[in-house]
């Protein structure tokens, strides 16, 4: 592998340091970056936080995690691409533990009057914590009337003509150019964006951080090794399977697609998700999806880990030859593999071209139109998980270009709209935590199941 350098920072230490933040990783990627800021730039003070918000700049522009791909970045300035991968995998790694016992957990005791209370009250403060997820974004992004409409056009083209996820995604970033190149004053920053105080200054020096001369010869060595590690294990699922399609195959082709255009972080792309994996491929039933994100807000890592629960269920219920538990943790290993190996990938190969991508108006220009959508997408999501938390039946208004998910009104649920109200209470109000606010819906939750 190229560009080993010396370590600025002890690998024992720096591990050790990453570990400590790998759980206390709750709350999404606003969390998981206050986190890393707290003790990487303020305690630490191994890196400035001017260099600090560059990287993050960059991984902005990433499809995948950016908290986990601001992990990696840091990594390999600290100690080079093995600090990076040390980084990386410590990131996700008691997420994806914790999401490994809890699908057990769910699938052997799922229909548990405890374990049903508690989803009671989870899955509705999901619904509260996203809605939040919009209006944040919302205040972030739409500083213009034509992103207003980008926003509203996205959210119409998905929730009433059912167009698919990427196909929205990309016609916004066209649209952004388009603004960027004719209308360039659309996508202005506002003032005050940039030019963040750079703090306490930092212990080690910006021009000591690793850095790599970008080389064709480099390139293809990180290439050629990631893509092969990247693709063996779906590989070995297809020859094991003797060339036949298998929930294995599946899972790991679709997810690792979805690993390349997961632009706007894991809200955005889950509506494309529950799409594909509730109506395509019948792994889970909407309610569930509902419940996978609700574990993976309560656990450190990710919000993207609950496609681990989708696979973790569509496994069990598929498992072929195998026993459906041996059946159920692998295709939930191999999906978190190919979900997270591009990020590794894209660090590596793009960070010594990190000044070149910023520099970039018209694709400065292009992920604006896409942030102005995703607040959209975020949106459907809502709506989706509104839908199918608070009512127990839903029908399909299919008309022409129409593809609208419509609820049963009769079938309302008295306790999730008395919940979903608590939680958007906390969390818009009251500005409690994700975490707290999940703790005590879970409660209320409990207590009404037994009550009722």
């Amino acid at each position: 592998m190229p560009d080993r350098p010396r370590d600025v920072v002890p690998l024992r230490e720096s591990t050790r340091a990453w570990f400590l933040i790998s759980l206390q990783t709750f709350g999404g990627p606003a969390g998981q970056i206050a986190v890393m800021q707290r003790e990487l730039v303020d305690e630490r003070r191994w890196i400035g936080e001017r260099r600090f918000l560059h990287a993050l700049s960059y991984c902005m522009l990433l499809p995948g995690p950016e908290a986990q791909q601001l992990a990696i970045y840091t990594g390999w300035l600290l100690n080079g691409w093995l600090g990076g991968l040390v980084a990386g995998v410590l990131f996700v790694l008691p997420g994806l533990l914790a999401i490994l016992a809890l699908s057990w957990v769910y699938v052997a005791q799922g229909d548990t009057a405890v374990v049903a209370g508690l989803f009671l009250g989870l899955a509705p403060a999901v619904v509260a914590i996203v809605v939040q997820a919009v209006a944040r974004i919302a205040g972030r992004a739409l500083k213009h009337r034509a992103l207003v409409a980008l926003a509203v056009a996205a959210f119409l083209l998905l929730a009433v003509l059912g167009l698919p996820f990427p196909l929205v995604v990309l016609g916004a970033g066209v649209v952004g150019w388009a603004l960027g190149r004719w209308r360039p004053t659309v996508m202005e920053r506002p003032a005050g964006a940039e030019g963040a105080d750079d703090g306490p200054p930092p212990l080690v020096p910006d021009d000591a951080l690793h850095r790599a001369a970008p080389s064709a010869r480099r390139n293809l060595a990180i290439l050629g090794t990631g893509l092969v590690v990247w693709v063996a294990p779906v590989a070995l699922a297809w020859v094991l399977s003797s060339g036949e399609r298998t929930v294995f195959t599946d899972q790991g082709v679709f997810f690792g697609g979805m690993a390349l255009v997961t632009f706007g972080g894991a809200y955005a792309v889950l509506s494309y998700v529950a799409q594909a994996a509730v109506g395509t491929f019948g792994w889970l039933s909407a309610g569930e999806m509902v419940r996978g994100l609700a574990l993976a807000e309560t656990t450190p890592g990710p919000l993207i880990m609950v496609v681990q629960f989708v696979a973790f269920l569509g496994a069990y219920r598929n498992p072929g030859d195998l026993d459906p538990w041996v059946a159920a943790v692998l295709g939930s290993l191999l999906t978190v593999w190919v979900t997270f190996v591009p990020c590794f990938l894209f660090i590596f190969l793009g960070a010594p071209y990190v000044e070149r991508l910023r520099d970039s108006k018209a694709l400065s220009a292009a992920l604006t139109g896409v942030t102005a959508a995703v607040v959209g997408v975020i949106a459907n999501l809502a709506l989706y998980f509104a839908v199918h938390t608070l009512f127990a039946r839903t029908r399909v208004l299919d008309q022409g270009p129409l593809a609208l998910v419509l609820p049963v009104w009769s079938s309302y649920v008295w306790e999730a709209f008395l919940v979903t109200g608590l939680a958007l209470l906390l969390v818009l109000r009251l500005r409690w935590s994700v975490l707290r606010t999940l703790g005590v819906c879970a409660l209320a939750g409990l207590g009404l199941s037994l009550l009722t």
